[in-house]
């Protein structure tokens, strides 16, 4: 399994009139956790699109615990439970800064061939830095 952990300050402007994080920028936060992700495995989102892979989301699962507030300092658990194919799973938590599981949840996405548009293989260079995470 390959775990990375990342942090977000919620900003006023995230919050509703409750002073509650607004509940459509958790899918915002699995994209940071995500690419953060990624990033410390030495693989930019950017460069893979400009080779042609693109990575389109497929799939997004939430589940609220409680609330985020303003000011709150969050922290992502972005995983990797198993080794990508055509598809890559993130599962995300997100605790507050008391270390309070507020949510959960479950991306997946496709890696697609940005000129055919068709779905393609996870591209060898993922697998080959994440195989040392998954080694038994």
């Amino acid at each position: 399994m390959y775990s990375h952990l990342s942090t977000y300050r919620v900003r006023y402007a995230d919050v509703d009139q409750m002073g509650y994080m607004y509940y459509g920028n958790y899918s915002r936060l699995y994209e940071i956790g995500r690419v953060e992700a990624l990033r410390a495995l030495g693989v930019s989102y950017k460069e893979m699109e400009e080779s042609g892979v693109w990575m389109p989301v497929y799939e997004n699962h939430s589940k609220y615990i409680k609330p985020a507030v303003y000011d709150d300092l969050l922290q992502i658990d972005c995983r990797l439970e198993t080794l990508p194919n055509t598809r890559i799973i993130f599962t995300s938590e997100i605790k507050n800064e008391a270390g309070v599981l507020i949510h959960v949840g479950k991306t997946t996405l496709v890696f697609l061939n940005g000129e055919t548009k068709r779905v393609m293989p996870c591209p060898d260079m993922i697998i080959e830095k994440l195989l040392p995470y998954f080694a038994c």
